[in-house]
């Protein structure tokens, strides 16, 4: 009997392990329990009494009536054993469903929403209209509704660029600004120095006759004998 026990058990473990959910990336902080989180576990802890309930001591001793009357302390470690072990193993595959569907952070989700809802509609008061159900609502609400989240993202980078792109702007604005106001003063420079060039010209021309009289009289002396 303790073999055909062990083999109940070697078959279960291999069932379990070729059924087991794959690992997670990651594990995840323990949330704590909601209301409707707690009463769901309360479900699963109760249900699975329930049925291991149904492996009692009677209902086993009468599979084997032989083996029970001969040598019920045997038969009362198997059927023990059996017991713990299928208990154990339930609940360590319902502790991996709850993860890998993250069954504890929707229920809360579920909590708060239910509570936002018994909130607004304490806020309206009783006279209020009620609220459109979802199902009822026309599709271009629930189209906009579903796009309002993704359309809210792409409006935050967007405008996050556009301040980008404006302080660029405004940097290369105030250098062409100063390159402007480097280019004026150049120019005033220049427009200076063509103004000193004619003056000079100009003072050149008044004495240029008589510089040139001046020359050809010297030359004049200088070729007599």
């Amino acid at each position: 009997m303790a073999a055909v026990g062990g083999g109940q058990e070697a078959t279960a473990s291999q069932q379990h392990q070729g059924a087991a959910s794959p690992p997670l990336p990651a594990r995840h902080t323990p949330l704590t329990p909601g209301p409707r989180a707690s009463r769901f576990q309360q479900v699963l802890d109760t249900s699975l009494s329930h049925t291991l309930g149904k492996i009692s001591w009677d209902n086993f001793a009468a599979c084997y009536p032989t083996i029970a009357a001969q040598s019920p302390a045997v038969l009362r470690a198997v059927q023990k054993q059996m017991v713990d072990r299928l208990g154990a193993l339930c609940k360590k595959e319902f502790d991996s469903v709850l993860q890998g569907r993250n069954v504890v952070a929707k229920l809360n989700e579920l909590d708060s929403l239910v509570s936002e809802a018994e909130r607004r509609r304490d806020e309206a008061g009783v006279g209020a209209e009620a609220p459109i159900p979802p199902h009822m609502l026309p599709p271009d609400q629930i189209l906009a509704a579903h796009l309002a989240p993704h359309l809210a993202q792409q409006q935050s980078q967007l405008n996050a660029k556009l301040q980008t792109v404006q302080a660029h702007n405004a940097k290369l604005f105030s250098d062409i600004q100063k390159q402007r106001a480097e280019m004026q003063s150049l120019m005033a420079l220049l427009q200076k120095v063509f103004e000193d060039i004619d003056g000079a010209n100009g003072q050149i021309d008044d004495v240029a006759d008589d510089l040139a009289k001046e020359t050809r009289t010297v030359e004049a002396e200088m070729t007599e004998p």
